[in-house]
Order: C-alpha cells, then structure tokens, then sequence
C-alpha cells in the first residue's frame, strides 16, 4: 500500500503540528505520522479515572491575547484556531531560604527580594531590568515566524533589517551566555540562583549555558507590567487539539499508530517515508522529523548522509530525562492552593543536580474540569535532572525496576508534602512515570529533555540537513526546548518549503 501527498511531517509534537498546519495553511497536502494513540508529543494530555493529565509543560505565557512575540500564539491566529485560557499570576515557591509566592509583573519580585535579601538586592533586579530592556526590544525585532532557510530569507527577513541594525549591538551580546549578562549587573546569590533556575527550566541548563536570547524573550513576557500566565482550559491537549484542528480543517490527516521505520531515499532526496506495517507514503515536496535528531538518524538509511555530519549529530549532547508522578487526590479542604509550585532543596548542588529541583502542577485549581467533583489532579516531575543511566537496560517488569519507580519518586512525595502535608493520605490514584516511560511513550532518544547545547560553545543547527528534502523541526533546531522554541521551529520548517510570497502573505 503507497499514497502520495506533498508533505509528510513525522510526529505530531508541536513543533510537527505547528509546521503541519502551516503547510495546510499554505495550501499543500500534508500528513503527518504519529507512533503514538493521540497526538501532542511531550505536550499531549491523558485521562486516567476521569482525571485529564497534562504529560509535560503545564506554564504558558503569551498565549491568551494578542498580538504577542509568543510564535505559539502567532501561529494558531496564522491558522485562525483558538481556545479558552484561564489567567493568573503566581507560583508557590519552597527554597533553602523559606515559602513564598512569586509573582510575574514589573513589581511584585521586587517586594520578596526586598523581604528576603534587603535593598541592595532590589537594587540589583532593577539594574538587571533596566539592562534587559534593550534586549526584550532586540527580541522583538525580528519575529522567528520571518525566518526560512534558503534564499528567500534575504526578502523575509531582510523586511525586517532596518530595524535589526538599530539593536545589532544587543543581538549581538545575545548569543552568547546569560551569565555573561548577569556579570557585572547582579552579585546577589539569591538573584543568581533564581535566574539559574529560571534558564534551567527554559533550556536544561544554567545561566552559564543558556543563550541570552532565551531570557530575554522570558523578561519579555514575565516581567513587564500587567502580564498574566496562561493555562488552557481543557488542559494542555486543548493546545494539540486546536493545532490538530488547523491541520485537518484544510485536509491535512495525522495518522496514528503510525511509526516511521525509515525515511524513503531516491536520487540522493528524501521522498516519503515506510512505516513499521509496510506501508509507503511518498512525499513530492518535502519529509520534515519532528523527532529529536538522534531518532532522526535512526531513520535515514546508511551512507546517505554524510558521515561527519552524522557523527556531529550523534554526538549531540543531551540533557537528562525526568520523573514523572501523577496523582488524583481529595481535594477536600485544599482551597488556597496554588496551580504551580517549585521545589529546590540545596542551591549549592546547583540546578541541574539529580532530584535536586520539583516541579508540581496543580492545573485543576484554575479548571476544575480537569478531575472528578471534589478532587485535584497533580503532576509533579524533576525537569531534565534524572540520570537516564540509571534506567538504562532495566526490565520495566521487574521487581527491581518497581523499586527503584519507588524509590526515586520519593523526592517528589517529599517535594509535595511542603505544599499538602497529609498528601500521602488523600491519593486515589497513582502513576509513577521514569526515564523508560518517558523514553517508551513520547519516543524520546533517552527520554530525554532534549539538546544540551551551551551557549558560546555550540549552536543550534536550524530546519535544513545534507539530504535534499528533509527538513528537522522540534528542540533539536531551535533554541529553547520548550513551546515557543519548538513552535517557532515548526513555523520556520513550514516556511521554507513554502514559496517565498505565500510566506509573505502571512507576515502581513
């Protein structure tokens, strides 16, 4: 069995979903294949005994209103798709120096430094937003959605250059760090380690490795006045499903139980892909991998790349993977919760330290929707701290993976209980989740969080690859790993396949 169509997008994460829907947009018959039951890749949601879990990202900003830099938000008012948003503007906060609630805004930070660290510290947050205004604005500039990767892009983004040169010197210093920055601006060791924490759930790294740009997109957005989170209601497959519905409502399909088991090679050009059940989809424009690129790799065949790129890709290096704890509870009594909170127990192992940092998300506080009458729903994770090695070659039926499961959710248990201290006490339902879950179900190479690039050191690779017609999109292309970067890069991959003026068209 074959078909053809002009695009085939492989895995519907959003990055594939983004640059799926773009391609409808434009007018191109586009399929996207996903291994998985349901759509959504890190970001899908599942349901579980009338609780709908979120599997990954739960904090969003930038998506509710427009217009914004979010490229998320850009592309679903591209594709004309929407949903319900629920606002709010504050996270619980467990850390070596107390509890506390921090808030995003101009303002509100200012009033715990103040309470935690004295004058001198607000002093220091003002300096720093005083210095990353410039930046937010160089961010602004020149909008990811005006970026391809060919010739057009001299027409696409060169629209875009009289006001790029203004604020080159600030694009400049952007590239590098974040802590080349901060050097200079900020001494407070309290400062520091929130902004390393802050990198480390945008990028998988500290401030020393994220790139300046990241952050200042994420001072953009957070810490101007007025701002507000978002969650969707509905959770975040609402997000999926409103990107799904951009595919599908021009007649692209997405295809389920469908794992790529090769990339189609002829002529020296990507022409489609062969799925594990044998059957062939021919692509005539393009094949674009939503998968990381070490699963990408897997799929090309052998001595069609060139191998000095396929060592370089393969030893790409990777952040860790996570654990995942998913918990329906009685919610009885529980009125002034929170729907995020973060956990870290010592600063001095730094951010990325094993079981170092929790992260706990509560999103049936803004949507009761979300679980049972009476009840909460709760996802607490380590992000991107858990050693895969750990796992690596385990039985998932063994008794002693079941203890380590254990023995390595215990952190979170304990994470929880600073928030809900008779959590152990109120759960109805558990599911524990490791590295091989994460590894199995989203099919992430190591089940990891994605590409460990340090900023100054190496740099992101962009949509394009050696082999004619096959694009990458996904946190393998573009940095930041979570929504807006891989969002961002699902658009760029779109845009390149398309002709320069229909790329046009959708930038004004």
């Amino acid at each position: 069995m074959s078909q053809e169509v002009d695009v085939v997008v492989i895995g519907s994460g959003v990055g594939g979903l983004c640059c799926a829907a773009l391609l409808a947009k434009y007018g191109y018959r586009v399929t996207v294949c996903e291994s998985h039951t349901i759509p959504g890749g890190a970001a899908h949601s599942f349901e579980r005994n009338g609780y709908k879990f979120d599997s990954g990202p739960s904090l969003y900003s930038g998506l509710s209103s427009s217009p914004t830099n979010n490229p998320l938000r850009q592309v679903l008012d591209i594709i004309e798709e929407d949903l319900e948003w629920a606002n709010y503007d504050v996270w619980g906060c467990r850390l070596p120096e107390g509890d506390f609630n921090a808030y995003v805004g101009a303002d509100h930070f200012c009033d715990v430094l103040a309470e935690l660290r004295g004058e001198n510290a607000v002093a220091q947050w003002r300096k720093l937003q005083a210095e990353m205004q410039p930046l937010a604005e160089a961010v602004d500039a020149l909008p990811p959605l005006a970026m391809r990767f060919d010739l057009g892009a001299a027409i696409s983004m060169g629209q875009y250059l009289p006001k790029t040169l203004g604020h080159l010197p600030n694009i400049l210093r952007m590239t590098g760090p974040f802590s080349n920055i901060l050097d200079g601006v900020v001494t407070d060791q309290f400062i520091r380690n929130w902004l390393d924490l802050l990198c480390f759930l945008l990028s998988g790294l500290p401030a020393s490795g994220t790139v300046g740009a990241e952050m200042a997109f994420m001072f953009a957005e957070w810490y101007k006045p007025g701002v507000q989170l978002d969650y969707p209601l509905g959770g975040s497959g609402a997000i999926v499903d409103a990107l799904v519905r951009g595919v599908t409502k021009r007649g692209g399909e997405i295809i389920y139980n469908a794992h790529v088991e090769q990339v189609l090679v002829e002529q020296k050009r990507a022409v489609g892909v062969r799925l594990r059940n044998g059957q062939e989809i021919k692509a005539n424009k393009a094949v674009v991998s939503n998968a990381s690129i070490w699963d990408t790799l897997s799929l090309i065949p052998e001595g069609v790349l060139p191998k000095s790129f396929v060592r370089e890709r393969s030893n790409t290096p990777e952040c860790e993977s996570f654990m995942h704890l998913h918990l329906g509870i009685d919610a009885t009594g529980l009125e002034d919760l929170e729907c995020h909170y973060i956990v870290v127990n010592d600063w001095d192992k730094g951010v990325t330290a094993p079981q170092n940092v929790v992260v706990m998300s509560i999103p049936s506080v803004l949507d009761p929707s979300l679980a049972p009458a009476g009840k909460h729903g709760i996802h607490v994770y380590t992000p991107g701290n858990e050693p895969y090695k750990l796992w690596a070659g385990m039985d998932r039926r063994s008794v002693a993976y079941q203890q380590q499961k254990q023995e390595r959710a215990e952190i979170m248990w304990q994470g929880l209980e600073r928030v809900i201290p008779d959590i152990r006490d109120r759960v109805e339902l558990t599911l524990i989740g490791t590295p091989l879950t994460h590894k199995r179900y989203l099919r992430r190479h190591h089940g990891s969080y994605g590409p460990a690039h340090r900023a100054g050191k190496a740099l992101f690779p962009g949509s394009t690859t050696p082999l004619s017609g096959l694009l990458c999109c996904g946190d393998s292309t573009f940095p930041g790993i979570g929504i807006p970067a891989v969002a961002a890069s699902g658009a760029i991959a779109a845009n390149t396949i398309a002709p320069l003026q229909k790329h046009l068209e959708i930038l004004n």
